[in-house]
């Protein structure tokens, strides 16, 4: 067949199409304009700066990020550039238990033969059955080649890593806690890590380490955390359970060595009605308060109302409050006055008593306090409007349920949110309860 006059010019914007194509196509009069434009750099995807590609890559799902990879050559390169693999996300789920998505075994294959000397910041995230926190595990220890700098392990449900098999989950931990070096981020809340374990992690990462939060491991004692606090002296996040803390961890994390630390998490639990827990000294928080006299002290407690007996006795440096279960009267008045550094305080319930006098105490005695969630509670009106006008302005958050308001002579629920958006200077109503 005789070729068409022109057709030589349009050969390199057709190099990727079959021949069938090429043959099949049928040139107008327009087409030297529809050539220019094809080759014009503005709209030809395939030469973009490896750059701008890699930005647009970032923003893609994993999955979604492979299919591109396989549009064009330079596609996939970027697709295997290092730059790319620093942080990720493996997400292991059991699609029959599981309504999350997955990383493909494929792909985690690709990852650990290719990139996984790239990987920097990684994270898992695990659904509650065994199978997916025992691939996790498989994950990690094949992390040799690599230097992390954070790990997270993130159980969306609990047990996932507390029923695979200790030796299983200690064995692919210390693979990554030798091989690292740098690791300066740490994330293992509700895991079987241990004591020898943290060993590992402080004789390797001792410099390094920031920012460690274990919370509910129930393997590590006392003692395994002093040797961290003890060593790393670089710490300035730790986030535990309330039975690992000790007057000598807060005097550790206080000497001279230690940086100031900036965030300290605890979770008060009780596991059983009638647990008991221990004391820390007034002299010990107060040592950390000299040395670090900006630090956030969190506390979640999650007790029965008869378990509070050893707290809020004394003067405690707590600056975010929040109570899971119900917490008596007299346990908010303590709070009124032995924590005057509060900024936060949540409650989730009370019972049928209403907290006009601990609310006031509250506000005279917390002059810093900035945010307050009200649940199951009861304030009368008055006593509700008298707490917002001590503390005026500087309450930035005020999540209050309208079940909690108790209209009185003063005040109907109508009336109230006029006169606290007076005090607060922006208009406020009280959270109502949805109704499905």
């Amino acid at each position: 067949m005789k070729r068409m006059k022109g057709g030589d010019d349009g050969s390199n914007s057709s190099s990727s199409s079959s021949p069938p194509e090429v043959c099949k196509k049928v040139r107008t009069s327009k087409e030297p304009e529809a050539e220019v434009a094809s080759e014009s750099p503005d709209s030809n995807w395939a030469r973009l700066p490896q750059e701008l590609l890699l930005h647009i890559f970032q923003y893609l799902p994993l999955l979604d990020r492979a299919y591109a990879s396989q549009v064009c050559r330079g596609w996939n390169q970027a697709f295997h550039m290092p730059e790319l693999w620093r942080c990720f996300e493996f997400e292991l789920n059991q699609p029959a238990s599981s309504y999350l998505k997955a990383t493909h075994p494929d792909l985690i294959k690709q990852i650990i033969k290719r990139h996984s000397n790239h990987l920097q910041y990684v994270s898992f995230k695990v659904d509650s059955s065994t199978e997916s926190a025992e691939a996790a595990c498989d994950i990690l220890s094949q992390l040799v080649n690599c230097s992390l700098k954070t790990l997270g392990l993130i159980s969306t449900a609990r047990p996932s890593f507390m029923e695979v098999p200790k030796s299983h989950f200690i064995s692919a931990l210390t693979v990554v806690f030798v091989n690292s070096k740098s690791l300066s981020s740490l994330k293992i809340d509700d895991t079987p890590v241990d004591d020898p374990s943290l060993k590992v992690l402080v004789a390797n990462n001792s410099d390094t380490l920031k920012l460690l939060k274990m919370s509910s491991c129930p393997h590590v004692s006392p003692a395994g955390i002093l040797c961290v606090a003890d060593q790393c002296h670089g710490l300035r996040e730790l986030a535990l359970n309330y039975h690992l803390l000790s007057d000598e961890l807060l005097l550790a994390l206080s000497s001279e060595k230690h940086v100031h630390l900036e965030h300290l998490r605890i979770d008060v639990v009780s596991e059983n009605p009638g647990q008991h827990f221990h004391t820390i000294k007034k002299s010990s928080w107060d040592a950390m308060v000299r040395h670090s006299p900006k630090f956030n002290l969190v506390m979640y407690f999650f007790l029965y109302e008869d378990e509070f007996g050893p707290f809020f006795i004394e003067e405690i440096p707590v600056t975010h409050l929040y109570f899971g279960r119900s917490v008596s009267k007299e346990v908010l008045g303590r709070v009124g006055l032995h924590c005057p550094r509060l900024v936060e305080l949540v409650v989730c319930a009370n019972g049928l008593r209403p907290l006009d006098e601990e609310l006031i105490r509250i506000a005279k005695h917390c002059t810093q306090l900035s945010a307050i969630g009200l649940g199951e509670c009861e304030v009368s009106c008055s006593a509700f409007v008298e707490f917002v006008k001590m503390c005026g302005r500087r309450l930035s958050q005020l999540s209050i349920m309208e079940e909690v308001l108790i209209p009185d002579h003063k005040y109907t629920l109508d009336e109230i949110h006029w006169e606290v958006s007076k005090h607060l200077g922006r208009v406020w109503f009280p959270d109502m309860m949805p109704t499905w």
